[in-house]
């Protein structure tokens, strides 16, 4: 990636060169620095993952555009990697929705994803989800794309229609989605991989496939779905929940054991970390660093 593209050029860029893109989400910094040096080109802040993993609050729209900022800050501080948000249904009213890509441009994202349901919305692989009309997202697609400051700025329309209004629904509320000036389209909790490329064939923008897992969705692998017309294929909480698991059994075994000797096989050791981290370059510009007693 060029330092000095803008962090949206960036993703389309990456959505041109990988196809398809993997976008692999990070719950915060840290790992978003480790799944750059595993290699990947762009990287996903989850909602769902900030209300779990900041505030232990289930994904119910329960986080503000606030809280959800200052994670976009810390990983966009750490990475150059461009940074895909889930931003809900915009933290609010049109106008808030616009303010929203304002405040994300200035954090350093290059791109969000808006959804058409309700404000008290619930997971995308949950039951009894409720809708906007499509008239409501166009206009909340229309208020992200005039507040952009930087046309390469990425707004992708999330729609959760195919549970709840059927297939030909959710694509034709897509393309109403791309005619208010969506850049891309996810299309969430689809039940088998070839609706993706109902999509691709129709709205010809590129679309993103949710492989997260324990959902609604099959698990499938990247040449089955760039068959499927995908360009972009999203692992929101892959990392998260595989932490969460590590963490929990970190914490039995201490609590049993009275020892984490049997656990240091699989743990990240002092050396990985430091050298994820930089440390000894950070060190060693602490000990070149004049003394009071040069001065």
């Amino acid at each position: 990636m060029k330092i000095g593209y803008s962090p949206g050029k960036l993703l389309r860029t990456a959505v041109e060169t990988e196809k398809p893109l993997q976008v692999v989400g990070v719950p915060n910094a840290y790992t978003a620095v480790m799944a750059e040096k595993s290699g990947f080109l762009a990287l996903y802040l989850s909602g769902a993952g900030v209300a779990n993993g900041a505030f232990a609050l289930p994904d119910l729209g329960m986080t503000t555009m606030v809280e959800v900022l200052e994670e976009v800050r810390r990983i966009t501080g750490a990475t150059l990697l461009p940074l895909l948000v889930d931003c809900d249904t915009g933290f609010g009213g049109n106008l808030m929705a616009g303010r929203t890509v304002r405040e994300m441009i200035r954090a350093g994202a290059a791109g969000i994803h808006l959804e058409d349901q309700v404000p008290v919305k619930r997971c995308g692989h949950r039951p009894n989800k409720s809708l906007v009309s499509t008239a409501e997202m166009v206009d909340r697609i229309k208020a992200a794309v005039d507040a952009r400051s930087d046309p390469d700025f990425v707004i992708m329309a999330r729609t959760d229609a195919f549970a709840v209004e059927g297939l030909q629904s959710a694509i034709e509320r897509a393309g109403r989605y791309r005619e208010a000036g969506a850049d891309m389209i996810f299309p969430e909790a689809l039940s088998a991989t070839e609706h993706y490329r109902l999509f691709a064939d129709m709205l010809e923008i590129p679309i993103l496939a949710n492989q997260t897992e324990f959902g609604l969705t099959p698990l499938c692998g990247l040449r089955e779905l760039a068959e499927a017309g995908v360009s972009l294929v999203l692992y929101p909480l892959s990392a998260f929940r595989a932490m969460n698991a590590a963490a929990l059994r970190v914490f039995q075994t201490i609590r049993m054991d009275g020892t984490q000797k049997g656990l240091l096989d699989s743990l990240q050791t002092r050396a990985e970390l430091y050298d994820f981290l930089g440390y000894l370059e950070y060190e060693g510009k602490i000990d070149k660093e004049p003394s009071e007693e040069d001065h």
